[in-house]
């Protein structure tokens, strides 16, 4: 099973699902501003932080079924879901498979867009170094994803990140990059999903298409987006922000398409 803890004693069940080259550590600069209306479950994703490999090729349905075991184990039958980055790629698989376990579905810095093909191709390329050069892998690309106007600021928060990338199992990022590659288009999920639909995007995050993908979601109530101004880290550029939007959001209403 997927290493997880558990924190909290709220009545309202969110579980959170970390991204590539991440861990369930990640979250510490959000928690203390979460409601304590939730109680939180995190989660080590398949060959991160402590949980281990469980396929060559770690596919999000594959990651997903992981998960489910997770709150089953747990007795947790309806949730809140929320997936940073990759961690949203799972919360979709998930949402797909067992729609009925979900109270809300959060995309935290991610996307229902699949790989085009020259992103399709960079994974690709990259399974060499991921192999033999892991560290390289992840100092050049971990601080382009935070903020480029405030490297300065955010200099704490990128060695922490990369710290966390550096921790993780090479041969666990590749599995998962292998995964990746193999995404569809999930857009069908955001369009029959009867839960809420929170959707957290950054202004300048280089990993995701903010605009495009904002623009692309259904006109259906059940879905809200709001665009910050940050990159792809918003649990470590703006958690007071990403905090409160979610306890809003997940507990109460807010009106529909909001820039922060």
């Amino acid at each position: 099973m997927l290493n997880f803890e558990r924190k909290g004693n709220g009545k309202e069940i969110l579980v959170l699902l970390h991204g590539f080259m991440e861990n369930l550590s990640i979250w510490s600069d959000l928690e203390p501003h979460l409601s304590e209306n939730f109680s939180l479950v995190k989660i080590d994703l398949p060959g991160h932080g402590q949980s281990e490999i469980i396929a060559e090729v770690q596919t999000m349905e594959l990651m997903a079924e992981e998960v489910k075991k997770v709150l089953e184990h747990q007795n947790l039958n309806k949730v809140h879901l929320l997936g940073h980055s990759m961690g949203g790629y799972v919360s979709l698989a998930f949402a797909e498979k067992y729609p009925k376990s979900l109270r809300s579905l959060t995309l935290f810095f991610s996307t229902y867009f699949p790989d085009d093909d020259e992103k399709k191709e960079q994974r690709i390329k990259s399974y060499r170094i991921i192999k033999d050069a892991f560290a390289h892998y992840a100092r050049a690309g971990v601080p382009n994803l935070f903020n480029p106007n405030e490297r300065d600021i955010l200099e704490g928060k990128i060695e922490t990140a990369l710290k966390v990338a550096l921790s993780t199992n090479n041969l666990g990022a590749l599995a998962s990059v292998k995964g990746m590659v193999e995404r569809t288009d999930k857009n069908h999920i955001l369009e029959n999903l009867d839960a809420k639909i929170l959707v957290l995007a950054g202004k300048h995050d280089n990993a995701v298409k903010t605009e495009m993908m904002i623009k692309g979601l259904p006109d259906r109530t059940n879905i809200k987006s709001y665009i910050l101004d940050c990159g792809h880290n918003g649990h470590w550029e703006k958690p007071a922000i990403c905090a409160a939007i979610i306890n809003t959001e997940l507990l109460h209403n807010l009106p529909k398409h909001l820039v922060f």
